[in-house]
């Protein structure tokens, strides 16, 4: 894939997997600007992916086409107000992304410098990591068809991208950006119940790991989930059996009062920060 200078401030594990995307699609890796405090990090990064790293955001962010914020909630405002100048002399737009959670975009535009700065809200998932993430997007009204062009394609090499109003983007982060540790605590349940039924450990843990896998893959298709589901409950059958004592001790209500926290605790993220 084509792309500007792309500047990625904040290489952690997040930021990692989208250097990791990106190089794997084909984008040239010294087209790539990395910043992080740790220089034995950026030292590590730079060997892996042959990209360029450094600990100055400014030199990171100029001339870049867009730049990805990579960095804690609290630290989103101080980076933006760091290089928002930088950006503002560029002859063409820099599209500055988010990518942490409940840092809305008019409190980005209130920390830039000049007014017209495309600004993007993504919420990730940690499925980033190999290949399928989630990125869940929400776009400024200086983002021209453009840009949003560009960003969309530099996130889409590690995943599916979907566009949301802004406004659901607190519930799309208790879907899927925090979705992922449900599938992951519901197979860890998983693996201990198998060893309460007298499974060796490592037997439940391959039970519980390949099923959860082979779940993922169908439901990747276009099959609905409930239609999945009922696939596989047979009429008083054993998971007939176990849905219906999932059901009765509140399995549904609990994802919903679960999904719930998530939506609150990401809108609070965003007061903190600010």
């Amino acid at each position: 894939m084509e792309s500007g200078k792309i500047a990625v401030i904040g290489a952690g594990n997040i930021g990692e997997a989208l250097i990791a995307g990106l190089v794997k699609a084909g984008v040239e890796p010294t087209s790539i600007f990395a910043t992080n405090r740790n220089p034995e990090r950026s030292a590590e990064l730079a060997q892996r992916y042959g990209i360029l790293t450094g600990s100055d955001n400014v030199e990171a962010v100029t001339d870049a086409s867009v730049c990805f914020l990579c960095v804690k909630p609290a630290q989103i405002l101080d980076v933006i107000e760091e290089i928002s100048d930088t950006v503002a002399r560029h002859d063409e737009s820099t599209a500055i992304v988010s990518m942490a959670a409940g840092i809305t975009l008019t409190a980005m535009e209130g920390a830039v410098s000049a007014a017209g700065t495309p600004l993007v809200r993504v919420m990730p998932n940690t499925p980033m990591l190999v290949g399928k993430a989630v990125h869940v997007v929400a776009s400024s009204r200086y983002v021209d068809d453009e840009k949003r062009a560009e960003v969309f394609g530099i996130l889409g090499a590690t995943g599916r991208v979907v566009e949301v109003p802004e406004k659901l983007i607190g519930a799309a982060t208790a879907v899927s950006g925090s979705g992922p540790a449900y599938f992951f605590l519901l197979t860890e349940a998983l693996v201990d119940a198998g060893v309460s039924l007298g499974l060796p450990r490592d037997v439940a843990e391959e039970l519980a790991r390949a099923t959860a896998g082979g779940a993922g893959d169908m439901l990747a298709g276009e099959t609905p989930a409930a239609q999945l589901r009922h696939a596989v409950t047979s009429p008083a059958g054993t998971t007939a059996a176990a849905i219906r004592e999932l059901e009765e001790s509140g399995w549904r209500g609990a994802i919903y009062r679960a999904t719930g926290a998530a939506a609150r605790r990401s809108a609070e993220l965003g007061r903190e920060a600010q």
